[in-house]
């Protein structure tokens, strides 16, 4: 009975019409191929541009996009968290805002619109240079994680 309960499993998520959003399937491709990623200002929009190219283009930059992923400039706040009696902060938080548009570029109208805002936080240790290194990593790990939130987004706007 073990054995089978992962073939019944198997056989449940086909009949309800489950399909990978990524990879082969019979319905096609997500369709980021298809779309265009607009510059984005400021150093850390140049990074969230970079990390969206290689998410989007695995088989190289699009011959005729059909589509332009614009992406705002991203707005950054840094809050002290953690104060010690001597008013130091021993940890901080970034929050990452943006708003992001998908346009059709045949019509010229805007198809998806949406907000991506990513939180992470970081040590504030004795050294500069760690807590720069901590910092940067954090700021990172945010980008990452507005770009995943994007390519999702427009992932499933086309697989809808």
């Amino acid at each position: 009975m073990a054995k089978l309960l992962p073939f019944l499993m198997i056989l449940v998520l086909a009949a309800c019409g489950f399909t990978p959003m990524y990879g082969n399937s019979f319905k096609g491709d997500a369709g980021l191929e298809k779309v265009e990623i607009a510059l984005i200002p400021d150093e850390s929009g140049v990074y969230l541009r970079n990390l969206l190219i290689d998410a989007f283009y695995k088989d190289g930059y699009p011959d005729a996009p059909s589509y332009e992923l614009t992406v705002r400039k991203i707005d950054e706040t840094i809050t002290d968290l953690d104060i010690t009696t001597q008013s130091e902060a021993t940890r901080k938080q970034i929050r990452l805002n943006t708003n992001f548009a998908l346009t059709d570029m045949s019509t010229g109208t805007i198809v998806l619109q949406r907000q991506a805002v990513s939180i992470t936080s970081y040590n504030v240790l004795g050294s500069q240079f760690t807590t720069r290194v901590s910092e940067s990593d954090a700021r990172e790990a945010a980008l990452s994680d507005l770009a995943r939130q994007i390519e999702t987004q427009i992932g499933l706007y086309f697989k809808r």
